[in-house]
């Protein structure tokens, strides 16, 4: 029998951090902004594009909503002559844009117990982190007003929507604590991510936009009724982050497992374990993507060995 081994010491972490990825600092979350510039261009090309889907961009850029069409006139960006209006008419036409100002965008956070769990780079809780910390960036640079609502298994942390800096450091600081505090937290009551999503559903405004940024690993029906009816008055963007050990199983070998002092031995040696393993979390991600797409949510998975960035290209 191949000697039993736990999975933590199997994959190791890296990170250029003291803490190896298993939380986040005030200043990870603080360093963030540098990714805003790449994130802001990737945006620009989806508000624009043809190719964009039913759901538009979350932020605002060039010709995100149509207004009108009409005469050119001097003084007019160049870039907004509609080239078909004009050739038809034989003189300058241009698109007016509607602009959007002072939305309210909301993050909400789980950065419960469970979501600390890891084997790549980073724990899913600290990706979740910095998936949050780079929004906020780009919403404050686009002039909206940033509200969160942070769940540690146990409440909820809630900021109202604000756009100034303040605003967000102190959401940073209350983001890093509680992501530091879940690695030494009791054992959790039984407390429902649902009750996060409804506790927003009942203060935000229809107009607003929610990122919900989750592993989604506990969606059961109470989470489902909540997330269906935030879509119906807002526009919301839910984002799964996850594991590689989540999508496929560890080489072949015995292992031990435990969750909340249960121990678990399994044998991944077999084709047929690998199988099923695989199909356990790819059957759990289409339930999330699908009820996304029935509900009108856009969905992105994140997964958290690879840049976050270069993923959230479709916000």
């Amino acid at each position: 029998m191949k000697r039993l081994k736990n999975l933590a010491k199997i994959f190791s972490f890296k990170s250029e951090y003291d803490n190896s990825g298993l939380f986040v600092t005030l200043e990870e979350l603080l360093e963030q902004k540098r990714y805003v510039a790449y994130l802001r261009a990737l945006t620009r090309r989806l508000a624009t594009s043809n190719q964009a889907g039913d759901v538009k961009s979350a932020f605002k850029g060039r010709g995100v909503e149509l207004e009108e069409i009409r005469s050119y006139t001097f003084g007019d960006d160049v870039r907004d002559i509609d080239w078909r209006v004009t050739a038809r008419k034989d003189t300058p036409f241009t698109k007016l844009y509607a602009e959007e100002k002072d939305r309210e965008i909301y993050l909400l956070l789980n950065l419960s117990p469970e979501m600390a769990f890891g084997t790549r780079k980073e724990l899913k809780s600290a990706a979740a982190a910095k998936i949050a910390a780079l929004l906020s960036w780009l919403v404050l640079e686009n002039k909206d007003r940033l509200g969160c609502v942070i769940f540690d298994g146990r409440q909820n942390y809630v900021y109202k929507p604000q756009n100034h800096l303040a605003n967000m450091i102190a959401v940073f600081k209350k983001i890093a604590a509680v992501s530091q505090g879940i690695l030494h937290a009791p054992e959790p009551r039984e407390e429902s991510f649902a009750k996060s999503v409804k506790l927003l559903q009942k203060n935000i405004k229809s107009q607003a936009t929610v990122f919900i940024i989750s592993d989604f690993l506990n969606f059961d029906e109470e989470l489902k009724k909540a997330v269906a009816g935030l879509s119906k008055k807002t526009k919301v963007y839910m984002i799964n982050v996850f594991d590689v050990l989540e999508e496929n199983a560890p080489k072949a070998g015995e292992y031990m497992a435990e969750d909340r002092g249960r121990r678990v031995v399994f044998d991944s040696t077999s084709k047929q374990f690998q199988k099923a393993y695989r199909a356990y979390f790819a059957l759990r991600r289409h339930e999330v993507k699908d009820f996304a797409l029935k509900f009108g949510c856009r969905y992105l998975e994140v997964r958290t060995d690879i840049e976050l960035y270069k993923q959230l290209k479709a916000v």
